[in-house]
């Protein structure tokens, strides 16, 4: 009975912290890692660096969201599949209510536009900073990985396809398990995944049987929602590089065939640049443009399913493969080309679209010290960043 409590307890704190960042982690997938970082890794000590950085290189190595991944990762170490899932639902339910309503009303509000946004941006330069910082001091310690870092940066930057950053990780795991595989780590990782084997093979199993079915169904039943479910799914499936990415995918699927308007479509997408929360929730918008909110709900289950099946399948043998030394040679590059692609990202999209004048840099500053030397909890920064970016606007 005691058990059962602690683990109703465990699943309730993942609920509240899990909840709490889905209000206030505004900012694009590399926040998000910024913000979980902060929270999970630096307060809970839910998982040790080292784990946390091999969670994340597998997540981006992964198709689907990586930061919600991340996420529902954590939760499955804190509590087992249950913990994945509440984990997913507190971080990711509060942008998909926010947008379902915005499918109602947000042609009517010029809210991404609006100055606290732009201080929720300034915010999460100062949170992506300060996970980065800390990752490369753990992961890119000595010159070669700190070259394998450099590299990644400088490759995101200038060859930005959908497949750049799945290739950089490909080819940083080759050069780590040419150059690390007899180096051992000073800091072994401690991570346990409370999922079997056999549930692990099932969730993959699934995870292409709904690819490959889905679209013969479709084909055959030629129903609306079948159809639906198979565009969100697919979706979620084939995307590498996070939600950014799906949006152009999301488009060519729903406005040439007219389920949706052009100007329907760009309206979501600055309610999603707007709300907290992972990218892929613009699904809600437009499920509940197509579909009400039966079909907002039906197709943010749609688009997150591949994520929950990968997570699911791929957790308990990466456990497992983590302690060959060959791999672990390959991870310790990966998780270096992990930190420039980090590097890359917080100047493009979060720097160039964050910090536009002087006035923004030295909030950035301000909000840096805030969280890194006053030890402040992020909730105080995210609000004062939108209090800040609210008076600048006014200046």
């Amino acid at each position: 009975m005691e058990k059962k409590e602690n683990k109703l307890l465990v699943l309730w704190e993942i609920l509240l912290i899990s909840t709490r960042l889905g209000f206030t982690s505004f900012g694009g997938p590399i926040a998000h890692l910024g913000y979980f970082h902060e929270e999970y890794i630096r307060r809970k000590k839910w998982m040790d660096e080292k784990s946390y950085a091999d969670l994340v290189a597998l997540c981006q190595f992964l198709p689907g969201p990586a930061s919600s991944q991340v996420g529902m990762g954590i939760g499955i170490v804190r509590g087992g599949a249950l913990g994945g899932m509440v984990s997913f639902f507190g971080f990711t339910f509060p942008s998909v209510i926010a947008l379902m309503v915005f499918a109602l009303l947000m042609k009517n509000f010029a809210i991404a536009d609006a100055g606290w946004i732009h201080g929720l941006k300034i915010v999460a330069v100062a949170v992506v900073a300060h996970a980065i910082i800390g990752m490369a001091k753990k992961l890119t310690p000595d010159l070669k990985r700190k070259t394998i870092a450099l590299v990644a940066i400088v490759g995101t930057l200038l060859w930005q396809t959908a497949y750049t950053q799945i290739g950089i990780i490909l080819v940083a795991a080759i050069v780590g398990f040419v150059l690390f595989t007899n180096k051992s780590e000073q800091e072994e990782s401690n991570i346990s995944v409370p999922i079997s084997k056999k549930f692990a093979t099932f969730s993959l199993l699934l995870f292409f049987g709904l690819l490959i079915s889905l679209p013969i169904i479709r084909e055959l039943t030629a129903n609306n929602w079948i159809a639906m479910i198979d565009s969100f799914y697919r979706s979620g499936s084939l995307v590498f590089g996070g939600g950014h990415v799906v949006l152009p995918l999301l488009e060519r699927e729903f406005v040439p065939t007219g389920w949706l308007t052009e100007q329907e479509f760009l309206a979501g997408y600055g309610a999603a640049q707007a709300v907290p929360g992972p990218l892929f929730t613009f699904a809600a918008y437009l499920g509940a443009v197509i579909g009400g909110w039966q079909g907002g709900l039906l197709a943010t289950f749609s688009i997150f399913l591949p994520a929950f099946l990968l997570i699911f399948g791929t957790l308990p043998f990466w456990g497992s493969l983590r302690e060959n030394p060959k791999m672990r040679g390959a991870l310790m590059g990966v998780n270096a080309a992990v930190v420039g692609i980090l590097i890359a990202a917080f100047y493009q999209p979060i720097w160039t679209s964050s910090i536009l004048t002087p006035i923004d840099f030295a909030f950035a500053a301000i909000l840096f010290s805030m969280l890194v030397y006053f030890k402040l909890p992020p909730w105080i920064i995210v609000v004062t960043g939108a209090l800040g970016g609210w008076l600048i606007n006014l200046i």
